[in-house]
């Protein structure tokens, strides 16, 4: 009986350790609070990226933490770290800092996020359409199954954050449809998930690849779905002069974004 208890004690210690050894969490703690994050280029990270490299630079407000989870690209909890979107952003796109690891970070600091653990769900691709985040969907789909992943081992969805509309500033035809699109989207995560009042963070556009920046932007701000707030990216500095956040921008939008969940939980006591 001791020398089975002593192999069993050998194989959980092993199985929290992955090949490179990095600490995974095979076993999470049940009472995560979950955030998912989704979008485009933004959310995943561009923050450090150079001629499609990353520099490698980590802030110390990004900085790993035994506290903070990362859902793995094969659906296994691991210790977070920068680039949160390595392995889940399309192969060709080179991923950074992004807002992620700053939000939850942040949030931990303060004491007030009701969990001692934050799991991440990493679901952003870069140069994406709202179109093609639809229900029926290859990208909406894979966002739902990571979703229910995520809560399976324990725990609940804090809020979407959702930073996207670049790619829909080039087309008039996409700018104007973009407010019914991200009211569809977030409608059907609600009913999908079962959780009818699910908030969602949306960042406001501080760039876009066309002309209609501005009209995404008043859409952002149009929508009066209940739950739905927004940060405003508008100002913060860009590191290649039109499109991407820079790494300390990434940091600032961390904070605004968990700024915003905790002044929501404030609102609903």
């Amino acid at each position: 009986m001791v020398l089975l208890l002593l192999l069993l004690l050998v194989a959980v210690a092993s199985s929290s350790l992955s090949h490179d050894g990095v600490v995974v969490a095979d076993v999470p703690p049940s009472n995560k609070l979950i955030f998912i994050l989704a979008g485009q280029s933004n959310m995943a990270g561009r923050g450090g990226v150079v001629a499609n490299r990353w520099d490698g630079v980590v802030p110390g407000d990004c900085a790993p933490s035994p506290a903070v989870l990362r859902l793995s690209p094969d659906l296994r909890w691991e210790e977070a770290r920068e680039p949160l979107h390595a392995g889940i952003d399309a192969d060709h796109h080179a991923v950074g800092v992004g807002p992620g690891m700053a939000f939850a970070n942040a949030l931990l600091r303060s004491g007030h996020a009701g969990s001692p653990v934050v799991g991440l769900v990493p679901c952003a691709v870069g140069g994406t359409r709202m179109a093609q985040w639809g229900k029926g969907t290859d990208l909406y789909a894979e966002m739902l199954r990571r979703a229910r992943v995520a809560v399976e081992t324990g725990g609940r969805i804090g809020a979407l954050l959702w930073y996207q509309g670049e790619s829909d500033t080039v087309r008039w035809s996409d700018a104007t449809e973009y407010g019914r699109r991200m009211a569809m989207l977030v409608r059907d995560l609600r009913a999908d998930l079962g959780i009818p009042h699910l908030l969602v963070i949306q960042v406001g556009l501080a760039s876009g690849l066309g002309q209609y920046t501005q009209v995404v932007r008043d859409a952002q701000k149009g929508i009066k779905l209940r739950n739905v707030r927004f940060v405003d990216a508008m100002g913060l500095p860009l590191q290649d002069g039109h499109l991407h956040l820079s790494t300390q921008a990434q940091v600032q939008l961390g904070h605004m974004l968990a700024q915003s969940y905790l002044n929501y939980g404030t609102s609903q006591l």
